[in-house]
């Protein structure tokens, strides 16, 4: 099933905002360190939760309208919320806003003086899976 639009609780986003990190994240983490004896240890766990999960548009497609952005800002704006996404592909995902740093970042398209709530910007959403 494929949809035009992603969807952030009941949020449309774009599906031309594109999910970039969606490979730079592996399923297993593995750690390894040598013994006293030299011998080699190997810990491997399946990760449970984190996997970042990054919209952004780009300057000639995902745009997204101010509007949205307001209402995405007020979903980051509250403390330790999780949401259900749903990618335009249909894959679903519990997720809340990033920590650390901006979780939501825009731009307009041009510099209007007063741009309306359906003006377009061009953003990035960062999510991580929970």
């Amino acid at each position: 099933m494929n949809s035009a639009f992603h969807t952030l609780g009941t949020l449309p986003i774009p599906c031309g905002m594109v999910w970039i990190d969606e490979h730079d994240w592996a399923p297993v983490q593995k750690e390894m360190e040598y013994s006293l004896t030299g011998a080699l240890l190997v810990d491997a766990a399946v990760r449970q939760a984190g996997r970042p999960i990054t919209l952004q548009a780009v300057e000639d497609a995902g745009w997204i309208a101010r509007g949205m952005l307001h209402d995405l800002r007020e979903l980051a704006s509250v403390p330790d919320a999780t949401y259900p996404f749903t990618h335009a592909d249909g894959r679903e995902f519990t997720v809340m806003f990033a920590p650390g740093g901006e979780p939501l970042q825009a731009v307009p398209v041009a510099r209007p003086e007063l741009p309306p709530d359906s003006y377009p910007y061009i953003a990035t959403v960062r999510l991580i899976e929970v």
